[in-house]
């Protein structure tokens, strides 16, 4: 039987659902239900923290719900690949100024 390496393959995720552009300074519902966050890309240079939150709604953002927060600065094209489940819903919340897009299931 032959020894050595065996070869194997790495799979990105490429997208199932994109929600782009989010805007600076707002709180934007991404998903409504179950599902799971991919990936953030940074589109514009972030001056504050991204916040991402297992939520249905924007008024059910709340520090008992979040996922996930950034650095407080973020430069342009950075990728935050997450790949983390959530029950309820995904909201995410762009403090100060920049904009991001988010990859979902």
């Amino acid at each position: 039987m032959p020894q050595g390496a065996l070869p194997i393959s790495i799979e990105t995720f490429q997208g199932g659902s994109t929600k782009l552009n989010l805007p600076a300074s707002t709180v934007s519902l991404v998903k409504a239900s179950a599902g799971r966050i991919m990936q953030i890309n940074i589109n514009t240079v972030l001056s504050a923290a991204l916040t991402v939150y297992d939520s249905s709604t924007t008024a059910g953002t709340a520090a008992s719900n979040i996922v996930y927060v950034s650095a407080a600065t973020a430069a342009a094209g950075t990728i935050l690949v997450l790949d983390f489940p959530v029950v309820n819903g995904i909201v995410v919340g762009l403090a100060g100024t920049g904009a991001a897009s988010v990859s979902y299931l």
